[in-house]
């Protein structure tokens, strides 16, 4: 007899909505994907300059959405630019609908 492992108990969409969760875990990464979101083109400069936060502690947090795949882009400075991944953003939201309805 096998035993089934949690992965067999769970979907992918399951997964990926709790994935998308972990990541916006966080009030920096909301403030983040706000501010990426108001955003008519993607973001160049320094969100330190925006957000009250130090640069490294914003650089973790960038890098955890970029993980979930929820922003795309260049996280190497000197040179930045960042966007929200705008088909997993649409996932993100379709996901967390179905969660919450």
């Amino acid at each position: 007899m096998k035993v089934k492992s949690k992965s067999d108990y769970f979907t992918r969409e399951q997964e990926q909505a709790a994935r998308f969760a972990k990541a916006l875990g966080h009030p920096v990464r909301i403030a983040i994907l706000q501010l990426l979101h108001s955003q008519t083109c993607c973001y160049h400069g320094d969100m330190a300059d925006e957000l009250p936060v130090a640069k490294s502690t914003i650089s973790q947090h960038l890098n955890e959405l970029k993980d979930a795949g929820l922003i795309q882009g260049d996280i190497t400075p000197p040179t930045v630019k960042y966007c929200i991944n705008a088909d997993n953003w649409e996932l993100a939201k379709k996901l967390f609908n179905q969660v919450l309805e």
